[in-house]
């Protein structure tokens, strides 16, 4: 009798070990998590299988990952509702370079820059949605209302935006040119957003008295 195959895991891997990031900058699959006690974040980890990881790490990884040469690319965004415009757009910013980096807006943040309804999905959530996606090799969850400092600290190559930004208006371009990086804008699919989504689950629910 065939022994039964053993069940897939939930989450996919790509070019990424399943374990923590060292000091020293091993590559994994990273999703960070501040505001969060170490106990906290290492029994996430245990349930989800996604290494979580300090600010801190992400920095010593992009710093390890340089020093072999590699090409870093950082993109951020709010991620809520992931859709296929999403992932088309990552998968454009990652063939930009060797490695990308995702910067993820906590829930406050997104609040502040979006409104008291948003986002749909929590922040633990989308941040476990991303680091699943094989073009994604590091999230980092960030409390700014801007990425400013989180591009200051991972310093990398290529800075992606949505071609709906101004060239001089990215953040954090100042810091990518200066040391010879480059900013690239991709453009926004028509028809894909968080916004249309909402919009029509709002219209498929029947009305209630």
């Amino acid at each position: 009798m065939r022994a039964p195959r053993a069940a897939r895991p939930l989450l996919k891997r790509s070019r990424c070990s399943s374990a923590p990031i060292s000091a020293a900058g091993a590559p994994s699959c990273a999703a960070i998590w501040p505001g969060h006690t170490p106990t906290e974040v290492r029994a996430h980890d245990r349930l989800l299988g996604v290494p979580v990881l300090e600010r801190a790490d992400a920095a010593r990884f992009a710093n390890a990952r340089r020093s072999e040469g590699k090409r870093l690319v950082f993109t951020n965004g709010v991620f809520d509702l992931l859709h296929p415009g999403h992932v088309r757009y990552l998968q454009q910013a990652r063939a930009l370079g060797d490695l990308l980096i995702v910067g993820l807006n906590t829930d406050r943040s997104v609040k502040a820059n979006k409104g008291p309804e948003r986002p749909i999905t929590p922040e633990h959530e989308r941040a476990e949605v991303l680091s699943a996606l094989g073009c994604v090799d590091v999230v980092t969850i960030f409390d700014e209302e801007t990425p400013f400092n989180l591009i200051e600290e991972l310093q990398p190559d290529v800075l992606v935006k949505g071609a709906d930004w101004a060239h001089d208006a990215v953040v954090g371009r100042d810091i990518v040119e200066a040391r010879g990086g480059q900013v690239v804008r991709i453009a926004v699919e028509e028809g894909h957003s968080t916004t249309n989504l909402v919009e029509r689950a709002r219209r498929s629910r029947p009305n209630t008295r």
